[in-house]
């Protein structure tokens, strides 16, 4: 199958025009649908290439253009939105949770709403409370819905066609660190891998069950943790509704340690679940208290140096790894790195592929 090296971003451009080419019926809204950003170039060409009439903007009211989804969603249409910052999008709470999410169930299984709303979240120097959030725990917490967390290019791009093609609502989350990345893509999709877990690195001494950009760090601390003798297994969950629980729990079984990783608060989280579950199914797998790591359960400050200490970075990850295999010898110089001037990229080293 032949594929090319490419953004993350230009994954999602491709899966959008791949499905829109596909399915006349995939429409794709957005505040910025066709701005000369064309929300963070995910929406390049879409308008030039399928005219107003399948892409467009929006006036700046969620809930309505959330409304008008579901509606388009129930009269056959596979309408795709999208929103510049998750934050913008709890506006539109109830029409996902009351409408989209319960429709299937409550008419019988006899329709359903194949609206699939992509989000960017993720940190930005400067954003603060408001604009940074990572809300997966409460859409992964709604029955009726999926929830995707793409971490690579080739994922991006094949997780969203097969969102679009789900008869299911899906919220489709994307990190705004990941939209530079690299990666070889394929130039069909892969269908199949929602739902499904990915062993990212095989090891045998802890299981690293992550999501999103935190898959990233979980490889760059895994990688550094190698060299030393410590070898760690790294899933990328792709999906958090469903959990491939099937994949973590025979990764447990095998290392007899979990550390779960998340780029939302600690405190009622997807890695809270991940170490509820596993404690409870594999109990007896384990050789010590499996652990779960995520942001403090505060807001996100403003300033960008308060910000610099407030997420979960490689080095963290391995320092704890070592705390679990008992390991006070560990060398982690490598993975201490710090930005020396504010952006929205973890460093000029981010490039990938990963």
């Amino acid at each position: 199958m032949s594929s090319n090296e490419i953004t993350f971003a230009q994954a999602i451009n491709e899966a959008m025009i791949y499905s829109m080419e596909k399915d006349p019926k995939v429409l794709f809204y957005a505040l910025g649908a066709d701005d000369p950003k064309r929300i963070f170039g995910t929406a390049n060409s879409l308008v030039e290439k399928f005219g107003s009439d399948r892409v467009f903007d929006m006036p700046t009211a969620e809930n309505a253009m959330t409304g008008v989804g579901i509606g388009a969603s129930l009269q056959g249409y596979r309408p795709v939105m999208a929103h510049q910052r998750l934050d913008f999008f709890l506006l539109a709470m109830d029409q996902l949770v009351n409408s989209a999410a319960k429709w299937h169930y409550m008419f019988g299984g006899q329709d359903s709403t194949p609206i699939t709303i992509r989000l960017i979240m993720g940190r930005g120097w400067g954003q603060g409370p408001t604009h940074s959030q990572n809300l997966q725990a409460w859409f992964a917490h709604i029955p009726g819905l999926k929830v995707v967390m793409p971490a690579t290019a080739a994922d991006a791009k094949s997780l969203l066609v097969e969102s679009i093609f789900d008869d299911n609502p899906v919220v489709f989350l994307e990190h705004r660190w990941l939209h530079n990345q690299k990666g070889d893509v394929a130039r069909e999709p892969e269908i199949g891998l929602l739902g499904k877990a990915n062993v990212i690195k095989k090891g045998s001494d802890v299981t690293i069950v992550a999501m999103s950009y935190m898959v990233i760090e979980a490889l760059h601390a895994a990688r550094a943790l190698e060299k030393q003798g410590i070898s760690c297994e790294v899933i990328d969950m792709r999906t958090v509704s469903p959990i491939d629980w099937k994949c973590i729990e025979n990764s447990v079984t095998k290392t007899g340690r979990l550390l779960a990783l998340d780029t939302a608060q600690q405190s009622f989280s997807v890695s809270s679940e991940i170490v509820s579950r596993v404690s409870t199914t594999r109990f007896s797998d384990l050789k010590t208290a499996p652990f779960y790591m995520g942001s403090p359960d505060y807001p996100l400050p403003t300033s960008f140096g308060l910000s610099e200490a407030f997420y979960v970075r490689a080095y963290d990850v391995a320092e704890k790894v070592a705390e679990m295999v008992q390991r006070s010898d560990i060398k982690l110089d490598e993975l201490k790195r710090k930005n020396d001037v504010p952006h929205d990229v973890p460093g000029d080293w981010f490039t990938g592929p990963f």
